[in-house]
């Protein structure tokens, strides 16, 4: 286990061999260690004492681990706890996780297992910290209009966005649906001198296409049937401001001959109008489809094109910046939390272990939805596992209707071992697809010990090495 800097626990346990034994490991982990003999103890040297991690027994003389779980966690939503649970007693450590418990431990220890939940909980404590430390620092640095992000890709966003930002350059955002491409957009608005202006968004995918042209540029009374009244359209309403054509690749070739002119010098007719209207306007447009294919399908102009790229940025997918998953996480806890007048604290290690091996092919708003739905079904302080959708908390459940369609029987009967076997070959391939490879996620998802996720990986000549071997119990 790995520590960047000495880390300062308490361990609390009525049970000497208990308390010796953790002290004793940590303080090989070249970590600080303070032992208390029951919770009364404990919580008289949090009065004086910062800790980064609590150790708590469930079961104490004078003041439990529950009543002191709950004692830090009203004092300090962002404590990390760990509770220590007998064997076959998992339903009070439940308990405690949604009253805010990091996780939990489980009698008798196995090393290995204990090693890593606190390696687990010490990080997640150093995130917290550094959330905070983060947003009072640099305040705005990484988060335009509630662009949330610290990886590599979206620094470069962020970077971009400050400094294209103040210019009048067209910009053309890319990246698949739910990747924030609008937020991007407003971004650049509201870091501009613009920003005092109008925001207008279009989905040019959702106007009829008889409706369109009258949509963007306005139109005359008496221009068509219905025209009763002159009415402004999108880029007029914009002036002095930002036009953002989301889904720009819908846009029909007709209006894009028209949306290129009103590029060029900033000038358009009204439908059924005599008279130009010049207007000001930035554009930033949007799609999530191959600009360049439509070009060369015959879909798209390519003099459009290149006069809305003046300026790319991409959006990556959620899948390419897992290490944000936390922190967008976090984040959608506080806003729900607000919403639904909800007192939730944390997100259990299973919780986040779960989302960070899903692939959310919605992107952050389908991440988005999915803390929402928890949210508004969670009653405790700590979101669990069993609030995830089926399709994230049980990625690898067979689906018992669809495999029994498709079973076959031979008149001399079956070979049953086969069979099995192929099928559990099969999902642990899987398992290994979707945690790239790391075998000891695989394991957790299919609820195995590493010694048997070795062994079977072992039976079918599948292991390549590495580094997940399961340690020695104590």
């Amino acid at each position: 286990m790995k520590s960047k800097a000495r880390a300062r626990i308490l361990v609390v346990d009525d049970e000497t061999s208990i308390r010796e034994f953790l002290q004793i490991m940590l303080k090989r982990e070249r970590m600080d260690v303070d032992l208390a003999e029951n919770g009364r103890v404990a919580w008289d040297k949090l009065q004086n004492e910062q800790y980064d991690l609590i150790i708590s027994d469930i079961q104490m003389p004078e003041m439990s681990g529950i009543e002191l779980l709950s004692k830090v966690k009203e004092r300090d939503p962002g404590a990390s706890v760990l509770m220590i649970t007998a064997f076959g007693s998992t339903e009070t450590a439940v308990e405690a996780m949604k009253l805010g418990a990091f996780d939990y431990l489980s009698k008798p220890f196995k090393i290995d297992d204990v090693k890593i939940r606190i390696e687990k909980a010490l990080e997640n404590k150093t995130l917290v910290q550094d959330n905070v430390r983060l947003r009072k620092e640099v305040g705005e640095k990484y988060q335009f209009s509630s662009i949330i992000g610290q990886a590599p890709s979206m620094l470069r966003i962020f970077e971009l966005i400050r400094r294209v930002g103040p210019t009048p350059s067209n910009i053309l955002v890319t990246g698949e649906s739910g990747t924030g491409k609008e937020l991007i957009a407003k971004a650049l608005h509201y870091n501009s001198p613009l920003a005092p202006g109008p925001f207008i968004s279009v989905n040019c995918g959702a106007i009829p296409e008889n409706l369109i042209e009258s949509e963007m540029f306005g139109h005359v009374k008496g221009s068509f049937t219905g025209a009763i009244a002159d009415k402004k359209g999108y880029f007029e309403s914009a002036d002095g401001g930002t036009l953002f054509l989301d889904e720009i690749g819908e846009l029909p070739m007709h209006l894009q001959s028209s949306l290129l002119r009103a590029l060029a010098d900033g000038t358009f007719y009204p439908v059924g109008g005599s008279e130009p209207i010049k207007t000001n306007v930035r554009i930033v447009a949007a799609t999530n489809r191959d600009l360049e294919v439509e070009i060369s399908k015959g879909n798209f102009r390519e003099d459009l094109y290149f006069r809305l790229n003046v300026i790319h940025i991409k959006a990556p997918a959620l899948r390419e910046r897992k290490d944000d998953i936390p922190l967008l996480v976090g984040h959608f806890v506080e806003k729900f939390s607000k919403k639904f007048g909800k007192d939730v604290q944390s997100v259990t290690q299973e919780t986040m272990d779960l989302l960070g091996a899903y692939n959310f092919p919605g992107n952050v708003r389908e991440l988005e939805n999915v803390i929402e739905r928890m949210m508004a079904l969670e009653s405790g302080q700590s979101l669990m596992p069993e609030g995830l959708p089926d399709f994230i908390r049980e990625p690898l459940k067979p689906k018992l209707d669809a495999l029994a369609n498709t079973l076959t029987w031979n008149a001399s009967g079956v070979k049953l071992d086969d069979i099995l076997a192929n099928v559990e070959r099969e999902y642990l391939l899987k398992a290994l697809h979707q945690t790239g490879g790391t075998k000891r996620d695989a394991a957790r998802l299919l609820s195995i010990s590493m010694r048997s996720m070795r062994y079977r990986l072992e039976k079918f000549n599948l292991d390549q090495g590495g580094d997940d071997d399961e340690g020695a119990d104590a």
